[in-house]
């Protein structure tokens, strides 16, 4: 008897849902007290949680709209077989135009074509709810409707440009791979990875944004002091234009070795009152250079490649696993969408791990700013990006602790507390 595979990971992912959805609930309920947390009062001001806890509110009750569908749409396409459906379809497809089904490539990259159509289409009116209604509404959206349209065409191009020679390159590994399949694949993603590193922040990013260089002034020489006295290899620092699209403030650091570049949204420094708000800010994420976060992390991520790869061998050649999702055939890129499937709860456990990880990695990077002079202007930046992103003020424990990578602000602020008491 064949192990109901399709069941299994269709049930498994209403499973997820109903106990994802009771987390939201709770978090929902948090979301509608009336009141600050003991902690922030006297911090946020009351109309800065008021209109935070409008935001969030509405934000709850579109995810709770948009994940309901979801589930619907991707339970459906996996019980009714829609998925063999379409590949049979994209098939005719080839043939319909003149070229060669049998060829794998060219019947996978026909495939996918359609299923990034479907996404776009069935993603499109969400996207559009969420930006021109529920973030205009709260003033964050500063985006055109024609840009909107323009950067989603670039994306769709983008896709068009990268995807084909990738996917072509897997199939080619799988097909060929042989006893050391796992390690061809990961060594290829490891590559590619290392790749779009380097080409993103330089070829793609300013595609969608202006990237210019920090102007001379108190601001940057406080940044170029700062990375140099922990032999941060610093050697460009920009302003991207974030406020086109969108009032949400951010800063972060890219680059390999000695070419470390740091970024900081034009919004980051219009809402910040003073520089030194700034630089503790940029202290906190030099924390994570300095602490190896970045390259804990990436090696992580290496090491849960190779071993999902090695998985992947396991059971790509299983009959029974494509007959479970109505397939006669083993196409090497289905086989590796259903083996994703099949360990999605293993993927739920190994996201929550990564969660944890990574809120142990913040509260130490704010104690490297704390150390370096900068716990109460990173407590000023910190509570400043709370308030001018309107992020949720109150939440609710398991929630939190389920999905966010961040620990929340009360928990930060309290950390630091401890942290500058110890010094006293």
């Amino acid at each position: 008897m064949e192990f109901p595979y399709m069941e299994a990971v269709v049930g498994f992912m209403i499973l997820m849902y109903t106990f994802e959805t009771y987390l939201d609930l709770r978090q929902h309920t948090a979301l509608k007290l009336p009141t600050l947390p003991k902690t922030l009062e006297g911090v946020i001001s009351q109309e800065k949680f008021e209109k935070s806890r409008a935001y969030s509110l509405d934000k709850s009750h579109f995810h709770f709209v948009h994940e309901f569908v979801t589930i619907v749409m991707d339970s459906a396409i996996l019980f009714f077989g829609v998925l063999p459906w379409f590949w049979k379809k994209s098939g005719e497809f080839v043939v319909f135009v003149g070229l060669n089904a049998e060829n794998e490539i060219l019947h996978t990259l026909a495939f996918l074509a359609g299923v990034m159509i479907w996404s776009q289409v069935t993603d499109l009116p969400f996207s559009l709810y969420s930006t021109f209604v529920i973030e205009s509404r709260h003033g964050f959206n500063k985006q055109t409707i024609w840009l909107f349209f323009r950067d989603m065409i670039k994306g769709i191009l983008l896709s068009i440009l990268l995807g084909p020679p990738i996917v072509s390159a897997i199939i080619i590994i799988v097909q060929k791979g042989g006893p050391y399949l796992a390690i061809y694949l990961w060594a290829f993603m490891f590559t590619l990875s290392l790749v779009m590193m380097t080409l993103y922040p330089i070829l793609i990013a300013p595609l969608f944004n202006k990237f210019t260089p920090l102007p001379s002034g108190d601001l940057r020489e406080k940044i170029e002091k700062l990375a140099s006295s922990l032999n941060f290899p610093l050697k460009k620092l920009f302003v991207v234009d974030g406020s086109t699209r969108s009032s949400h403030s951010n800063a972060y650091m890219y680059g390999f070795f000695k070419n470390k570049r740091i970024v900081l949204y034009d919004t980051l420094i219009q809402q910040c009152k003073n520089d030194e708000e700034i630089v503790a800010v940029i202290a906190h994420e030099l924390g994570h250079w300095k602490l190896n976060h970045t390259m804990y992390s990436f090696i992580a991520i290496q090491i849960l490649t190779l071993l999902q790869f090695g998985g992947y061998t396991l059971v790509r050649n299983s009959s029974d696993l494509f007959r479970s999702f109505g397939f006669n055939t083993q196409p090497v890129l289905i086989g590796l969408i259903l083996f994703q499937h099949t360990v999605i709860p293993l993927q739920h456990l190994v996201s929550f791990a990564l969660n944890l990880v990574s809120r142990s990695f913040e509260f130490q990077a704010d104690a490297f700013a704390q150390k370096l002079g900068y716990s109460a202007p990173l407590r000023a930046g910190l509570v400043k990006l709370q308030e001018e992103n309107l992020s949720a003020m109150n939440t609710d424990p398991w929630y939190s602790a389920y999905h966010y990578s961040h620990p929340p602000l009360v928990e930060r602020l309290a950390a630091l507390d401890l942290a500058d008491k110890k010094e006293e």
